[in-house]
C-alpha cells in the first residue's frame, strides 16, 4: 500500500521537532528550513529496509516520524511492523511523541495540517476500469480490448481540423479561455539552454498541446528590459541602456523564433504601455492604504557615487556562505536577502568596499494583505495544477510570516515612481516586471482587459523557473489583490528546475555550456535539439517508420488489408490506453510523464513488429503475406499516432512524419480531442509518400570535439541527468557540430555512399584521403597527437 506524500511531508516536519525537545532548544528558521528539505527531498529516496538490522541509522528515525500516524494505531504496511516497533521502542522516539502529540493523537497536529500544503505525488492516473500488475504494467482486460479496437475499426470520421489561429486572439464564450505566460527573460545577454528551457520551452510545449485540444489559448512573453541587469550591461558595452534592449531584444527573438516557440506574441517591457499600467496599479494601491513609507539602510559606492542596485553589490551570503551571492537573492541556498546583510560586499563596477547609508522608499504592506492572500492561494492551489516546488516555495514564505516588501529603487533605468516625492526613483524590478504581462498582451491588443480582468472566464497559467515563484504566488498577486480592479490572477503555477551544463553554471564570458546564437550558427534544424532534450531515447519511433518502407517496398506504396487477431486488438488497446493517459497527464502539465506514455506507445509498436516480424512473413505463403500486411497496416496506424502526440515536444519531426505517411490533416483533432481514441487514420488503400529517415546520427567522437567546444576549460568526468516538471536529458547530447564537423560528417558521409555505389577505388581513396586531412586538421585544433589515426589506416 501506498503511503501519501502528504504524511511524508507533515508527520516528518512535526515529529522530527524531538530532536530539539530533547536538546531544549528551539527550532529557528533554518532548522526549518532543513526539516523541510528532510521531508520533501530526503524522505522520498529512502525506501523501508528489506534486512532489519540491529542499529538505527538516521534513514531509520525518518521513517519511523513519517509513518508514525499510519503504523502506531492501524494494521497497515505490515510488512514494516517489526521495524516500526523496534524504532519506536527507543526512548527519544517514545519522549518525542508524548511531548508532541500531549495525548491528543493526530489531533495535536491540527494546526500544522492546515498551514503545511499538500504535495502531488507523480502517479499516473488510470480510467476507472483499469487494473494494475504488480510491476505497475496495466493489465488490459477483455472489455476494454474490444472496446479499443471498435473504435479503432470505425475509422476517421467528420472531425473538426485545428483551426487556424486569427489575431487578436480574444476570451470567447463556451470555450475554455487559457492565459498562458512565461516568465519575462532578462534582456541583457544572449539566451542559453537554461534560459530558453526554464522560461519559454516547457510554456511552449504546454501552448502547443492546448491548441491541439482545441482550447482558446494565448500565449505572450517578451523581454524584460528594465532594471539593475540592463544598467551594467550597458556600461559593459559602452551603449545607452535604450540601445542594449533593442539589440537583444532582436536577438531573444530570432533565437526563440528558430528554436521554434509559437509566441502568439513576443513583446518587451519598455513601453509606454508598460508605464501606463504600472503607475495604474501603484495609484490603487496608494489610495487603498497599501503602500508603506520607510527609510532603508543601503549600499553607497562613494567611488561611483551612487547607490548600489542588488544587482551592483556582490558578496557573501549570510546563510550558507556562498561567495558569490547577489545583493538581493543567494542562488546557491535560495534565500532572499538584502544587500546590507552581504559579508565582505563589493560594488560590481568599480569593485571597491561600499559604505551604508539612508534612503526614503516605498513598501507594498504585504502583512495588510496576508488574509486575502492565504483565502486567495487556498482556492488556486487547491483546484489548480501547481508544481510541488511553487507550493513549498510559496509556502516557506507564508510560514514565517510576510514583511513589507520594497517597491522603489534608487536607478534611472525603470518605470518612473509618479509619487513628487519619489520622482527621482524608479519601481523595483520585481514589482514592475511581472506587470509587463499586462502591458504586452496590452501591446498585442487594446481589448486586453478581457484576459487581464475576466477572472470568471479566463484561466491564467505561469511558466517559470523556481527562482522566480514567489514573486508570481505572493507579491504580484498581492498587488493586484491590493489594486482591486478585478484582475485574473494565476490559477496553475508550473516552475521548473535549473539546467546546469554538465555540473557547471552556464557562462557565456567561459564559454560553458550551448547559447541560443550557437546552436542556431551550426545549421542543424531545432528538432535535434529537442530531441536531446526532451528523451535519451532517439529511436521513439523510426523503427516503427520501417513499416511506412514495408508499405512502399511490399504493397505499391498503399496500406495493405488488415485483418485483426487478438494480439492487434490488444495492442490496440494498449495503445489506446496510453493515449489516454497521455491526456490526462498533459491537461495537469505533467508534461515529463506524458512523455514516457510516447515512449511506451513506441514500446508497444516497437516490441509488436519485432514478434511480428513481417520482413518474415512476406516471403511465405498467402497466410503470412496477409498476416504482414496486417501487422505492416497497424504499424503505420501507431507511427501516425506518434506523430500526432510528438507534436507538442517537436512540431516539425511530427508534420514531417505525417507528410511522409500523407495522414490526413483532421488525423490530429480526431485522436486528441475529448478524452482522447486511437483510430484507424491510414485505412486499407491509403497511400503513402516516400520514408526516410528524420535525423543524421551523431557518432560518440563527433559528440566529444563537440562537449570540448562547449564546455569551456572545464573536464567532464560524466554525463549528467538535467530537467525536472518536466524534461530530461543526456547533457552530452545538448551539442551542435561546428562547421568543422559539419564537414567531417559530410565527407564522411561521401566515403560512405561512394562505397555503396560501388564506385572505383580511386575515388574512394580520394575521397578517404580527404576526410583523414579533416580529421588530422580537426586533431591538431583540439591539441591532440593526429599519429595514431594515420597508424591505424597503415594497420588495416
Amino acid at each position: 500500500k501506498q503511503i501519501s506524500q502528504r504524511h511524508n511531508d507533515i508527520f516528518a516536519c512535526c515529529f522530527h521537532r524531538y530532536l530539539f525537545d530533547i536538546s531544549g532548544q528551539k527550532a529557528t528558521d533554518a532548522t526549518n528550513q532543513w526539516l523541510e528539505w528532510e521531508a520533501t527531498n530526503l524522505q522520498v529516496t529512502i525506501q523501508p529496509p528489506d534486512v532489519f538490522q540491529e542499529a538505527v541509522s538516521v534513514a531509520d528515525v525518518v521513517l519511523w516520524a513519517a509513518l508514525y500516524p499510519l503504523l502506531s494505531d492501524s494494521g497497515e504496511l505490515r510488512s514494516v511492523r517489526g521495524w516500526f516497533q523496534r524504532v519506536g521502542g527507543l526512548e527519544a522516539c517514545q519522549t518525542a511523541a508524548r511531548r508532541v502529540l500531549q495525548g491528543k493523537g493526530v489531533e495535536a497536529l491540527k494546526t500544522f495540517l492546515q498551514k503545511h500544503p499538500a504535495t502531488q505525488t507523480p502517479r499516473r492516473d488510470s480510467p476507472t476500469n483499469a487494473t494494475e500488475a504488480e510491476d505497475g504494467e496495466h493489465v488490459m482486460t477483455v472489455e476494454e480490448i474490444e472496446e479499443a479496437a471498435q473504435i479503432w475499426s470505425e475509422g476517421l470520421k467528420a472531425s473538426p481540423a485545428v483551426t487556424e489561429r486569427k489575431h487578436p486572439v480574444l476570451p470567447q464564450e463556451g470555450k475554455r479561455n487559457v492565459l498562458l505566460t512565461s516568465a519575462l527573460p532578462y534582456v541583457n545577454n544572449v539566451p542559453h539552454l537554461g534560459n530558453i528551457i526554464g522560461c519559454v520551452l516547457s510554456a511552449d510545449v504546454f501552448a502547443r498541446y492546448g491548441r491541439l485540444r482545441g482550447w482558446n489559448l494565448l500565449y505572450i512573453c517578451g523581454t524584460d528590459e528594465y532594471g539593475t541587469a540592463t544598467e551594467n550591461k550597458a556600461r559593459e558595452e559602452g551603449l545607452m541602456p535604450q540601445e542594449i534592449c533593442d539589440k537583444y531584444h532582436a536577438v531573444h527573438a530570432d533565437i526563440y523564433q528558430w528554436f521554434q516557440i509559437d509566441f502568439d506574441f513576443f513583446g518587451r517591457t519598455t513601453t509606454e504601455r508598460q508605464t501606463e499600467i504600472a503607475q495604474d496599479i501603484f495609484w490603487r494601491l496608494h489610495e487603498r492604504g497599501f503602500l508603506l513609507e520607510d527609510t532603508v539602510e543601503q549600499l553607497r559606492c562613494e567611488s561611483c557615487q551612487r547607490f548600489l542596485a542588488d544587482r551592483f553589490v556582490e558578496g557573501e551570503c549570510p546563510h550558507c556562505r556562498y561567495p558569490e551571492a547577489r545583493g538581493d537573492q543567494c542562488d546557491k541556498c535560495g534565500r532572499l536577502i538584502n544587500a546590507v546583510e552581504l559579508r565582505n560586499p563589493q560594488c560590481k563596477v568599480c569593485k571597491e568596499t561600499p559604505v551604508i547609508r539612508s534612503s526614503k522608499h516605498l513598501f507594498l504592506n504585504l502583512p495588510k494583505l496576508e488574509d486575502e492572500l492565504e483565502q486567495w492561494l487556498d482556492k488556486s492551489t487547491g483546484s489548480g495544477d501547481w508544481t510541488a516546488n511553487a507550493r513549498h516555495i510559496t509556502h516557506s514564505w507564508l510560514r514565517d510570516g510576510l514583511k513589507p516588501r520594497c517597491i522603489t529603487r534608487d536607478l534611472r533605468w525603470g518605470t518612473p515612481v509618479p509619487h513628487e516625492e519619489y520622482k527621482e526613483k524608479v519601481f523595483y524590478v520585481w514589482f514592475d516586471a511581472p506587470i509587463g504581462y499586462l502591458s504586452i498582451t496590452a501591446n498585442y491588443t487594446d481589448q486586453w482587459e478581457k484576459w487581464w480582468k475576466n477572472p470568471q472566464q479566463v484561466e491564467l497559467y505561469n511558466f517559470m523557473a523556481k527562482d522566480n515563484v514567489p514573486f508570481h504566488s505572493v507579491v504580484f498577486p498581492c498587488s493586484l489583490l491590493g489594486a482591486q480592479d478585478n484582475y485574473t490572477l494565476v490559477n496553475h503555477l508550473i516552475a521548473t528546475e535549473y539546467l546546469n551544463y554538465e555540473d557547471t553554471k552556464f557562462s557565456k564570458s567561459r564559454g560553458v555550456g550551448v547559447f541560443g546564437d550557437m546552436a542556431k550558427d551550426t545549421g542543424i534544424p531545432s528538432d535535434f535539439y529537442l530531441l536531446c532534450t526532451f528523451s535519451s531515447h532517439q529511436s521513439c519511433c523510426w523503427s516503427l517508420l520501417r513499416a511506412g518502407m514495408f508499405v512502399s517496398k511490399f504493397f505499391d506504396g498503399c496500406v495493405p488489408e488488415m485483418l485483426l487477431n487478438e494480439d492487434d486488438k490488444r495492442l490496440i488497446a494498449e495503445v489506446h490506453w496510453e493515449l489516454k493517459q497521455y491526456i490526462q497527464l498533459l491537461d495537469k502539465v505533467r508534461i515529463r510523464d506524458a512523455l514516457k506514455c510516447i515512449l511506451n506507445i513506441s514500446r508497444h509498436g516497437n516490441q509488436y513488429i519485432q514478434v511480428n516480424e513481417p520482413w518474415k512473413k512476406i516471403k511465405g505463403g498467402d497466410g503470412d503475406r496477409q498476416r504482414a500486411g496486417t501487422v505492416t497496416g497497424v504499424s503505420v496506424n501507431v507511427a501516425c499516432l506518434l506523430s500526432v502526440v510528438l507534436e507538442p515536444y517537436m512540431p516539425s519531426v511530427s508534420r514531417t512524419i505525417r507528410q511522409q505517411l500523407q495522414a490526413p490533416p483532421t488525423c490530429v483533432s480526431a485522436m486528441l480531442q475529448n478524452t482522447g481514441t486511437f483510430i484507424c487514420t491510414l485505412p486499407a488503400g491509403h497511400c503513402i509518400g516516400t520514408v526516410s529517415p528524420l535525423f543524421q546520427k551523431l557518432e560518440n567522437e563527433q559528440i566529444e570535439v563537440l562537449r570540448k567546444r562547449f564546455g569551456g576549460q572545464q573536464v567532464c568526468k560524466r554525463h549528467s541527468s538535467i530537467i525536472n516538471q518536466g524534461f530530461q536529458a543526456e547533457t552530452a547530447k545538448l551539442c551542435f557540430p561546428s562547421q568543422d564537423m559539419l564537414m567531417q560528417i559530410n565527407k564522411g558521409n561521401k566515403v560512405r555512399g561512394l562505397k555503396a555505389q560501388k564506385a572505383e577505388q580511386s575515388v574512394i581513396d580520394e575521397a578517404v584521403e580527404a576526410l583523414l586531412d579533416l580529421k588530422k586538421q580537426l586533431s591538431l585544433a583540439e591539441g591532440k597527437n593526429p599519429e595514431p589515426a594515420a597508424q591505424k589506416r597503415k594497420k588495416k
